[in-house]
């Protein structure tokens, strides 16, 4: 009986670009050409879900990465040059955010290095809960912007975190551009110095180095495929600190786009309609005879009751009392949803970027401990003024809407009883008493805002700017219109005589002239200045610790996807160690190299490259069976590592009828060998490979032969013990389980299972797997099987983590 079961196969209709599976469940996604995300369940090979490409993030998908907790799957598109982060259970993109180069590859570790400075950090992380209100939610309505915010149920920003422990997303591109993402979403390295276009890479977990795999141009314009290990030892020195300042530097990257998203709801919440007043007194103006004042005209109105015909035109005809009806609803409704907004949103989530910039500023004065990550208390006390700043304009705004409401409230109020004058109809006794204080109330509204400005007309192209909450909404660099009057203001008064208090940093600048948009503008670019410097400090700590070329890129390999083709790199958490597997087929086809490196670039690994020869067996002489016969030559496709002691490799044999084979190749003899090899500093290793040690190879019983497939790709997962085989025309999809103890028990049980995901597979037709006709009959089971997709999902996690 082969070794492994085969789980699942699939003809897909579009080729795959890239392939993960998930680091905690039987979970692969798949990216194909058309810019699709897929992911798949290891069962029948089920989808689960499909995120289609869109003008939004983008069509050309060229990385994939999942979380190390496999929550959030990470994802790189070319053509937009965008990160995005999607959430697993419900296919939501999450966060997003763009780069300066597309990305090449990618890839997300875990730190698991131990201290008591970080564990007990992990358990006071989250004190801000204690005394931080909990955000509120978006309104649904404009909860399009963005899914992090708009749930109920979940405590969006920690969700997006995550566990406490670091992880970092590595990110390499073309022209050697490497960044190193906290969490996936806070920058805290961007690294120089590594040339060429990465392939590849690899961050250690114990944070001392980071392996990349780069296609470098070499003196005689070759293409080479070389090593570089860049020493990362300021991350791990200060691995507490590290931790500490991404987890704060993400809540507050986090809480600006929490911002940013709000006032976005409250431009959205004000309406043109508003401007309509200060369009049609401009009208008004531009086709009068008179030449009388429009402020004298209401006033006329107001204390005498009598108008123009220009005036009772303007208000009969073109206002019209339905329309004055219309525009009072519209403010008192627009203004209020911007109140709600400025007390709700704003205002709560500049508190809680006070506090958090506040933390960090505790931070940067302990300056042994943060000064060598960059942290600048100048700086952040810069920021804790920009945001003070914003916080008094949006004060301001809520004045203003205060003060326009009551203002607009009486206008309005007194304008409709004027206008029912005017065409005799019935006025209610409740809206006709106006006092005394009444009349001088509207008074002082109409010369204060009905005033002609000229000025303002070779600006704006209007007159009036009856309407004053708008110009703080607008995102312009202009001053406002008509800024708040300070008049007699004593505290103001009070500063301008004081020399001590002027200049005072106790005390936030104020910006009368400018918009609550540009003071917002300010803050994000004082605060990014802020997160910018550290990922500045700890790039230009990094250095190159080796550089080894390993061999020209074969022609051949042009038509390969780039996230398939060989070097695979790994990192070995227990030994410390990096490994790079690779094959060199212009040079020896029949053999698979590995290379060794030791995470702490200063430490030596002897015999640090050998190689297994495909044509040399070492297997039993009594094991009949074909795929151990000595004469048999195989050629390495394919290998990637299974886990610390393990390589899974797909093998083709060397004859014309050629089978192509899946197996295991335990690694510990061909890491016992004696041999020492002396690379010699200016050849690339192809030009010395013959001086490298050899090992023949291993199979033993933990082999498949891959019929009807020509297999030229595999992707695996130790850990949940699984792995897909991708044929070389990348549409042809395999699935085994590569750990298989009681066949015969298991060969039920897979029966009854495929039977169980055939049935719900036909009830999930609507998510995309089957063809268009089958689609359109499957609609009314598709939310159906999208709640059952998610809640097998969960009920799986559950299973997992108990």
């Amino acid at each position: 009986m082969p070794a492994f079961r085969q789980v699942g196969e699939k003809q897909l209709p579009n080729p795959v670009i890239c392939m993960a599976w998930s680091p905690k469940r039987d979970l692969i996604a798949l990216a194909n050409t058309t810019g699709e995300l897929l992911l798949h369940r290891l069962a029948s090979f089920q989808r689960v879900w499909s995120l289609p490409p869109s003008e939004f993030t983008g069509k050309e998908i060229t990385a994939l990465a999942w979380r190390p907790d496999g929550k959030i799957l990470a994802f790189s598109l070319g053509d937009t040059k965008q990160v995005v982060l999607c959430g697993v259970e419900k296919a939501e993109i999450l966060h997003m955010f763009p780069m300066q180069n597309p990305v090449t590859c990618m890839h997300w570790m875990e730190v698991m290095e131990e201290s008591s400075a970080l564990s007990s950090f992990y358990n006071s992380e989250d004190e801000s809960k204690l005394f931080l209100p909990k955000l509120p939610t978006l309104p649904k309505s404009y909860s399009t912007t963005s899914k992090i915010f708009s749930e109920e149920k979940s405590d969006e920003i920690m969700n997006l975190l995550g566990e406490v422990r670091l992880n970092v997303l590595v990110l390499g591109g073309n022209a050697g551009f490497v960044e190193l993402y906290a969490y996936g979403m806070y920058k805290i390295a961007t690294l120089t110095g590594v040339s060429g276009t990465c392939r590849s890479l690899s961050l250690s977990s114990d944070l001392k180095s980071l392996s990349v795999i780069a296609e470098v141009r070499s003196a005689n314009n070759n293409l080479e495929i070389c090593y570089i290990q860049l020493d990362t030892g300021l991350l791990s020195d200060c691995l507490p600190e590290v931790t500490r300042m991404a987890r704060k530097f993400t809540h507050i990257s986090t809480l600006l786009q929490y911002l940013h998203l709000s006032l976005t709801c409250m431009c959205e919440a004000w309406e043109d309609i508003l401007m309509q007043m200060d369009l049609r007194l401009t009208k008004f103006v531009q086709e009068k005879n008179t030449s009388t004042q429009v402020q004298d005209e209401f006033l006329e109105l107001l204390l005498w009751g009598q108008s123009s015909p220009e005036l009772q035109a303007l208000l009969m005809n073109q206002l019209t009392v339905k329309g004055l009806k219309k525009l009072g609803q519209s403010i008192e409704s627009s203004y209020s949803s911007i109140q709600k907004l400025v007390i709700s949103h704003l205002q709560s989530g500049s508190e809680a970027l006070l506090y958090h910039l506040s933390e960090v500023k505790g931070m940067s004065l302990w300056k042994q401990k943060f000064e060598p990550l960059g942290l600048d208390s100048a700086a952040i006390e810069g920021a804790i003024t920009a945001v003070g700043s914003f916080s008094l304009k949006a004060n301001e705004l809520l004045q203003v809407i205060d003060k326009s409401m009551k203002n607009f409230k009486a206008f309005f109020r007194w304008l409709y009883v004027a206008m029912l004058r005017m065409c005799e109809e019935h006025v209610p006794p409740e809206l006709n008493k106006m006092t005394q204080k009444d009349i001088a109330f509207v008074a002082d509204f109409l010369s204060e805002h009905f005033s002609e400005n000229e000025e303002l007309f070779d600006r704006k192209g209007k007159y009036f700017n009856v309407e004053r909450v708008g110009q703080y909404l607008k995102d312009e660099d202009e001053d406002l219109v008509s800024p708040p009057n300070t008049k007699g203001n004593q505290w103001l008064k009070f500063l301008q005589e004081s020399t001590h208090l002027k200049e005072s940093p106790l005390l936030f600048p104020s910006y009368p002239q400018k918009s609550l948009h540009f003071v917002k503008r300010m803050m994000e670019n004082v605060i990014e200045q802020c997160l910018q410097k550290p990922a500045e400090v700890i790039g230009n700590s990094v250095k190159q610790a080796a550089f080894l070329p390993l061999y020209a890129v074969p022609e051949s390999s042009e038509n390969t996807p780039r996230l398939f083709e060989l070097p695979s790199l790994w990192n070995d958490k227990k030994a410390k160690m990096h490994y790079v597997v690779f094959c060199m087929p212009e040079i020896s086809p029949c053999k698979l190299y590995l290379l060794r490196k030791g995470t702490d670039p200063n430490r030596h690994i002897p015999n640090s490259v050998v190689s297994i020869d495909f044509s040399h067996h070492l297997d039993n002489a009594d094991d009949d069976n074909a795929a151990a016969q000595p004469h048999y030559v195989y050629s390495c496709l394919d290998a990637r590592f299974y886990d610390d002691e393990m390589l899974t490799v797909v093998m083709q044999g060397a004859e014309e009828s050629s089978r192509h084979v899946l197996a295991q190749l335990p690694l510990a003899s061909t890491l016992s060998c004696e041999t020492e090899f002396n690379w010699e500093p200016n050849l690339r290793l192809d030009q010395q490979s013959g001086a490298i040690p050899c090992q023949g190879l291993v199979l033993g019983s933990q082999w498949r032969e891959l019929e009807n497939m020509k297999a030229q790709f595999v992707a695996v997962n130790g850990i949940r013990k699984v792995s897909c085989v991708l044929s070389a025309n990348l549409r042809h999809i395999r699935v085994f389980e590569m750990d298989v103890e009681d066949e015969d028990d298991e060969g039920a049980e897979s029966q009854n299972a495929s039977a169980d995901q055939d049935a719900l597979e036909t009830t999930m037709t609507s998510l995309g797997q089957g063809e268009q006709s089958e689609e359109a009959g499957a609609e009314d089971h598709g939310g159906n099987g999208f709640q059952k997709a998610e809640e097998q999902l969960e009920s799986e996690e559950a299973l997992e983590l108990s």
